[in-house]
């Protein structure tokens, strides 16, 4: 490791530094969900079929993957406080084109630009690694995580709220002057992190799939939480749906309560954290794999549209978010130890890997609510971490 490197973080840093690194996060990943609960009104005032309408979610999603590839790398290579300003710079003016788009295809070119420096989070996230010291690099990396799961979960129905009260638009708008003053915050009171010298931006895009085959740890990582985020996905495709049909009759502010309900799960990521720098993260990981799957079973307690029913299907909400943050936080732990100086690209790799489960698991939710209803979907939600548990058990690192 390069001076610079080891004096950004070898200075003990303001305690204010992980919390203000947890809301970053938090308000960036948001962006990336504002849309959902939106396609229905934002593809009747643009025109768009329901065939085409599901661009809307699915092009930010392709943005945010690209980003992972092409952008978050840059972290290895350019200061990394300049990267993140510039990105969550980008993101607010994407955001005003969003939210003062009148035609289809400027909406849906500015959702991919969303999508594409929503990346700025993932800066944030290793940043924070190199900030901690070792043995308090859980504690952090599940401090960051924890908002930036909070980001996740607040963010559908804030904009569910906000679109009720002003229309579409507004989550756009608002978003984006919460990004320029985040830009301006994060520019004066982040410290500056220069990487070490590299062999420049294309050298190290090369470099990465030597990572994907050369680190055992970085593939099962990937793989155990491409299940539990493929599933989580899943749950919040098809619960929303669930909730709001002839089963439970709920309307859009209830279904806004029971996405609130499940934010509680976020808290598991500060202690994942904890338990991981103690040397536990074996027995939490396959607490995590089981809850998730052991989430989608509680689900189906009691007769459905019954007030049983939905107390389970709550309780399953928070501990499939618990399941997901729990590994979310173990993995991300374990793959910035694995070489300090990629830490940037091994965090890309590893999201945009687990994000692909994410995008089959909605594609998938939404396919079996269609074919089967809950009854389907949540068998289908119960298998992936079930299987990856079982492989988890092969693992004797």
């Amino acid at each position: 490791m390069t001076t610079a490197t080891s004096h950004t973080a070898a200075v003990r840093q303001p305690a204010w530094i992980t919390p203000l690194l947890a809301v970053a996060c938090g308000m960036v990943v948001a962006n990336l969900y504002y849309p959902q609960p939106l396609v229905g009104p934002i593809a009747h005032a643009l025109a768009l079929s329901p065939e085409i309408a599901g661009l809307i979610v699915t092009l930010i999603q392709i943005g945010y993957c690209v980003g992972l590839l092409l952008l978050v790398p840059l972290g290895d290579i350019v200061e990394n406080r300049r990267l993140i300003v510039a990105l969550i710079g980008g993101n607010a003016v994407a955001l005003v084109a969003a939210a003062f788009a009148t035609h289809a295809s400027v909406f849906l070119m500015a959702g991919a630009a969303i999508g594409l420096c929503s990346v700025a989070a993932q800066v944030l996230v290793p940043f924070a690694a190199h900030l901690a010291p070792d043995h308090a690099r859980g504690r952090a990396v599940g401090n960051v995580t924890s908002g930036l799961l909070m980001g996740i979960m607040l963010a559908r129905p804030i904009s569910s709220l906000f679109a009720d009260a002003f229309g579409w638009h507004t989550i756009f708008a608002v978003s984006a002057v919460a990004m320029v003053l985040l830009a301006i915050v994060l520019a004066r009171k982040l410290p500056r992190r220069q990487p070490p010298p590299s062999a420049g931006y294309l050298p190290t895009l090369a470099s990465m799939w030597a990572l994907v085959r050369t680190q055992p740890v970085l593939r099962r990582r990937a793989l155990y939480q491409a299940s539990l985020f493929g599933v989580f996905s899943l749950f919040w495709t098809t619960s929303p749906l669930y909730l709001a049909g002839p089963t439970f009759h709920m309307s859009q502010t209830g279904i806004a309560v029971f996405a609130l309900v499940g934010v509680a799960g976020a808290i598991a990521a500060p202690m994942a954290g904890r338990y991981a720098d103690r040397g536990h993260s074996r027995q939490m990981t396959a607490l995590a794999l089981a809850i998730g799957a052991g989430a989608f079973l509680l689900s189906r307690i009691g007769a459905e549209g019954s007030l049983l029913s939905l107390l389970s299907l709550t309780a399953a909400a928070i501990l499939l978010d618990f399941g997901v943050s729990t590994n979310l936080v173990i993995s991300q732990r374990a793959i910035f130890a694995l070489s300090p100086e990629h830490r940037s690209r091994l965090n890309g790799l590893f999201m945009a890997i687990f994000f692909i489960g994410g995008a089959i698991g909605s594609w998938a939710g939404a396919w079996a609510f269609a074919h089967g209803g809950w009854s389907l979907a949540s068998w289908i939600g119960f298998a992936p971490p079930l299987l990856a548990l079982l492989y988890f058990r092969t693992d004797r690192a």
